[in-house]
C-alpha cells in the first residue's frame, strides 16, 4: 500500500483548518548598507525637482516698461578742435618728381607668361582631307545672339563700359563713343525684349 495514501477512516471525512506554510525569510543584500551609505555620501539634495518651495516675487517689484532692453552708451561730446584729415592738393601743387620703380618689370612679365593659364583655340572643323578649316561657331549652331543669357550678359558688358565713361564728355571722339554705346545697348534691350516675348522664334534660311 502507498504510504502516501491514508487509510480509510470515518474522521478523515471531518474537513480540518488548513494552516498556511511559514514563508521563507526575505532576502537581504549583502552590500545593501554600503550603497546606502555611498547614495547618502554623493546625493545632491533637489538636483532633479528643484526646491521644494520657490519665493514668489514681490508685487514691488514689477515688470517695467524698457526694463529689458540693453542700456546704450553713454553719449559723446562732440569737440570742434579735433585734428581733421588732411586737405586735398591745390592745382598748383605739383607731385614729387624723379621717383624710379625698384621693380624689374622683364622678371615679372616673364613669370605671369609662365605660371599664365593658356589660351583655349578657336573651334574649327575640318569636313576634306585636305585639311580645309571652317569656323564651328557658324557651321550650324545655334548663334550667340539668339541666345537671352548671352544678350543680358552683352548688355551688362555694355552696360559697364558705358558706366565707365568719363563724367565730362568734351571731345568729339567721347561724344561719338557714349552715342555708339547707347546704340548698342538700346538694340540689345530690343532684341532680349523681343526674344521674351515670344517662346517659340523661326528663321527662315536665305
Amino acid at each position: 500500500m502507498d504510504p502516501a495514501c491514508f487509510s480509510e477512516s470515518i474522521y478523515n471525512l471531518i474537513p480540518s483548518d488548513w494552516k498556511e506554510p511559514p514563508q521563507p525569510p526575505r532576502y537581504t543584500s549583502v552590500f545593501k548598507t554600503a550603497v546606502k551609505d555611498d547614495m547618502q555620501k554623493f546625493k545632491t539634495a533637489m538636483k532633479t525637482m528643484g526646491p521644494a518651495k520657490v519665493e514668489l516675487p514681490s508685487p514691488k517689484e514689477f515688470l517695467k516698461k524698457h526694463s529689458k532692453e540693453k542700456p546704450l552708451p553713454p553719449k559723446k561730446k562732440f569737440d570742434r578742435n579735433e585734428p581733421k584729415k588732411p586737405p586735398v592738393p591745390l592745382r598748383t601743387d605739383h607731385p614729387v618728381m624723379g621717383i624710379q620703380s625698384e621693380k624689374n618689370f622683364i622678371n615679372t612679365n616673364a613669370a605671369d607668361v609662365i605660371m599664365g593659364v593658356a589660351k583655349k583655340p578657336k573651334p574649327i572643323y575640318i569636313d576634306k582631307r585636305t585639311g580645309d578649316k571652317h569656323d564651328l561657331e557658324t557651321s550650324g549652331l545655334v548663334p550667340k545672339y539668339i541666345s537671352k543669357k548671352g544678350l543680358k550678359k552683352n548688355w551688362e558688358e555694355v552696360h559697364k563700359e558705358f558706366q565707365s565713361l568719363s563724367v565730362f564728355i568734351d571731345s568729339v571722339p567721347k561724344k561719338i563713343r557714349k552715342q555708339k554705346l547707347e546704340q548698342e545697348m538700346k538694340q540689345l534691350e530690343h532684341d532680349i525684349s523681343v526674344i521674351e516675348k515670344h517662346k517659340i522664334i523661326y528663321i527662315a534660311n536665305k
